[in-house]
């Protein structure tokens, strides 16, 4: 049986008196509770992401009671993702459980479980299965693959966004290499090793030199009727360059990077349709089908649904995207309790709205944090400022892009940069060990040892629902 909100909040946190001296402080910003629990002002935090996780970290000796909710039971390191849907990675090197981040954490506890709606005048959360009230409200709910209206080509088209994406785009690959060396048809084997890219940011760049190397080195040995390195690896982006966040001397030696690894670069180039083993490109006012069984979309993402919840029940304006329109402290116009962080959140600074990244998703959940103290005080808080410290992005072994704002660099240097940066950023001091490791043995032996298919192939799906559900044996003609 599920609890009710009010059985809830007793259940978190009965006990008052277990929050020590600091609470005599801020008791009087707590709303009083119904059932006598702890009168601590209430921070929810609907999303475990960079910016939820930033935030709730970040209000450890804040007065205030802490309650993380997210559909995941664990945090997760996207920036790798495509590192385990490329095999160089396992789903546990990137993620890890929230429970274990917080433990140390005494005012916070973390709940899993699915916001679906909002009570903005009672200050309610509205889980799926129970409700949860709140004094501050912090939503970093974050971003979701989108198609630009064609959510039909998602099913063809996997984007790079959760562990369930990494795991089957890599299962869809490398059933790829096993389907052309069975397949005696020469047209057919080249459509299986004809692997299309649509996007050419950094995701679409990171997984694209990561498919080249698969093919060229890693796979290398593995076959006796096919040569993985007759691979055909395109990145498709409608844009001038790829890269164009980035300088143009940077997009330049990522293209030229590509080029060295067997991936070709199509630029102005838009997709018109996808289908079954086929996709359809437009360039130049002309229209080119490719035959091609394997499609991965980078070219974008939307913003979660909880924009549009946000929308319906506090009138906050949407931006391109889905993305919620906040002040510049974060807040929602009309709401100063609810902040809208991460993806989620549209921030205009320099005239410019500020990118879906991870470095921003930190600093928004630091601010957030900050600003909350700082209510509780009676203090004010400056407006939200990202400090811009570069971006960066791989294209394969020992080779990268960097853009510190300062320096630039390309090739190795930038690479090792790269990994750094990367390895400080988990979580977990035993996920740097494990990841630096398994570099470690890719750099040297060129192998990417997680490389299992576990998706249980179409034809097996369909195999395993007749033996589930057998058909119904036809009456004989009369």
């Amino acid at each position: 049986m599920y609890m009710s909100m009010t059985r809830l909040g007793t259940y978190l946190f009965p006990d008052s008196a277990q929050s020590g001296g600091a609470a005599s402080s801020s008791q009087a910003a707590g709303r009083e509770r119904p059932d006598g629990s702890d009168p601590l002002p209430r921070v929810v935090i609907i999303g475990g992401g960079f910016g939820g996780l930033y935030a709730a970290r970040s209000l450890k000796r804040a007065p205030v009671r802490v309650i993380l909710i997210d559909r995941r039971n664990f945090h997760l390191f996207q920036p790798l993702l495509y590192q385990v849907a490329t095999g160089g990675l396992s789903p546990a090197n990137i993620a890890a459980p929230l429970r274990s981040i917080l433990r140390r954490q005494k005012n916070a506890i973390v709940l899993m479980g699915e916001m679906v709606d909002l009570d903005p005048l009672k200050r309610r959360v509205i889980l799926r299965d129970s409700e949860v009230d709140y004094d501050f409200l912090i939503i970093a709910s974050g971003s979701q693959t989108g198609y630009f209206g064609h959510d039909e080509w998602q099913r063809l088209a996997p984007g790079l966004k959760t562990i369930e994406d990494a795991t089957r785009i890599r299962g869809r690959l490398l059933s790829a290499f096993e389907a052309a060396e069975r397949d005696p048809d020469p047209a057919h084997v080249a459509a299986l090793l004809t692997f299309v890219i649509v996007g050419g940011g950094p995701t679409g760049v990171e997984l694209a030199g990561a498919v080249a190397e698969i093919a060229n080195h890693t796979l290398k040995h593995d076959f006796r009727r096919i040569n993985p390195a007759d691979a055909r690896i395109l990145l498709v982006e409608r844009s001038e360059r790829i890269l164009e966040s980035y300088p143009p001397d940077l997009a330049k030696a990522a293209e030229r990077s590509l080029a060295r690894l067997g991936v070709t670069v199509r630029t102005r180039t838009s997709i018109v349709a996808i289908a079954p083993g086929e996709i359809a490109v437009e360039s130049d006012g002309r229209t080119e089908r490719i035959p091609a069984e394997t499609v991965l979309w980078a070219a974008g993402v939307t913003a979660s649904p909880l924009g549009r919840v946000l929308h319906e029940r506090t009138g906050a304006q949407l931006a391109r995207g889905g993305k919620v329109v906040v002040n510049p402290d974060l807040t929602i116009p009309g709401h100063p309790e609810i902040l809208v962080i991460g993806d989620l959140a549209h921030v205009e600074q320099n005239s410019k709205s500020l990118p879906g990244v991870a470095p921003v998703a930190m600093q928004q959940g630091r601010y957030a944090a900050r600003l909350i103290r700082n209510r509780l005080r009676g203090r004010p808080t400056p407006p939200f400022v990202y400090h811009d410290r570069g971006s960066m992005a791989t294209i394969g072994r020992a080779a990268a892009v960097a853009d510190l704002t300062w320096v630039r660099f390309s090739g190795f240097v930038a690479w090792l940069i790269w990994l750094f940066v990367h390895l400080m950023y988990l979580v977990q001091f035993a996920n740097r060990l494990l990841v630096l490791l398994q570099w470690a043995y890719n750099y040297f032996t060129r192998n990417r040892p997680a490389r299992l298919i576990t998706e249980i192939s179409h034809s097996e799906r369909e195999s395993e629902a007749a033996a589930d559900h057998p058909p119904v044996p036809r009456p004989p003609e009369v």
